[in-house]
């Protein structure tokens, strides 16, 4: 399970409509706060924490796609770490 986090004060860039597509999702989980105490880049661009790491874009069309290749980019460092742990 992934957490993608959302900060209630970016949600006029839009991002409102990137955590109802990414509630869809099953291997996702939404968490929607009042503030993640990222003020600046909350201001001046769409982002949110995935699994703790920051995804900005400049639309929020664009943090869609990010938020899920950052996902798939997590999967395949975890994978990789869990091959190799298992060869040691």
């Amino acid at each position: 399970m992934h957490i993608v986090e959302f900060c209630v004060s970016n949600m006029h860039h839009g991002t409102d409509l990137v955590l109802k597509k990414l509630e869809q999702l099953p291997h996702i989980e939404v968490i929607e706060y009042g503030c993640l105490g990222n003020c600046g880049e909350c201001f001046l661009s769409p982002y949110a924490l995935v699994n703790g790491e920051s995804v900005v874009a400049e639309t929020a069309e664009q943090l869609y796609e990010l938020v899920l290749a950052a996902i798939e980019d997590q999967e395949s460092r975890q994978s990789a770490l869990d091959k190799l742990l298992d060869d040691l």
